[in-house]
């Protein structure tokens, strides 16, 4: 496959996106019995993202070193790294006045410079050294975002404002490290923008057209296939 050219939303073509930095972290139990503050209740959770420096091989599964706690919601072939946008955490630290808040803050695996949700697609693959993935589905919000910050509605802002990441499938293994470059390499659904099929799951509960074409779409994630599966009166899906 050819490269091809990555545009912003506002049209202007995007020179170089890069591999911000890259964090791995395994699940930890947190917190005390009988806890007061909802916050220090027991969890475990691997949201707890720390930044590596040096390469780090990512496979079909995930960055050596990565894991999850819950494996029902996050982890598999499917969603194997989580990326999130270097540019959202500018504005998540004005709204929240939480100055520490930066790559890997959101539970993410890559940190990506000059990508965001409306200038990445569903299907696109995306070139970083010799690793090649595939976005396979926007990334749904949880609670643990706000418990990791201690903060009460990050989460629903997150949800609302559509900063959510997206999940990437592996295509090709290989050595990951932060500062390399990331090429567009191809876009089969350049109408379906990681911000596009996030509001018509959370925003656009009648756009039955929609909902189907994104049951039909073999490189949505099946789990979200099947949502939107439920949402057709007659059970039946069009063409992506």
């Amino acid at each position: 496959m050819s490269s091809t050219v990555l545009r912003s939303p506002d049209g202007r073509t995007l020179v170089k996106a890069t591999l911000a930095s890259l964090q791995v972290g395994l699940p930890k139990s947190y917190g005390q019995k009988g806890a007061k503050d909802p916050f220090d209740r027991p969890w475990t959770t691997g949201f707890f993202k720390e930044p590596v420096e040096g390469p780090v091989f990512l496979s079909r599964l995930g960055l050596t070193g990565d894991g999850v706690a819950d494996h029902r919601w996050h982890g598999g072939p499917e969603m194997a790294v989580l990326a999130y946008s270097y540019e959202h955490y500018e504005r998540w630290r004005a709204e929240t006045g939480i100055e520490e808040m930066s790559g890997g803050g959101f539970g993410e695996n890559l940190t990506l410079s000059e990508l965001t949700e409306d200038s990445v697609c569903i299907g696109d693959v995306f070139g970083i050294g010799e690793v090649r993935v595939q976005v396979s589905v926007p990334r749904a919000p949880c609670r643990h975002i706000d418990r990791r910050w201690r903060r009460r509605g990050i989460c629903d802002a997150s949800r609302k404002n559509g900063r959510v990441g997206w999940y990437c499938r592996v295509l090709v293994e290989g050595t990951l490290q932060a500062g390399q470059e990331v090429t567009l390499i191809d876009r089969p659904l350049p109408q379906w923008s990681v911000s596009r099929v996030h509001d018509v799951r959370h925003h656009q509960a009648d756009d039955l057209e929609a909902a189907g074409a994104l049951a039909a779409c073999e490189l949505l994630s099946e789990e979200w296939r099947g949502y939107f599966r439920t949402r057709l009166p007659d059970s039946e899906a069009t063409t992506c």
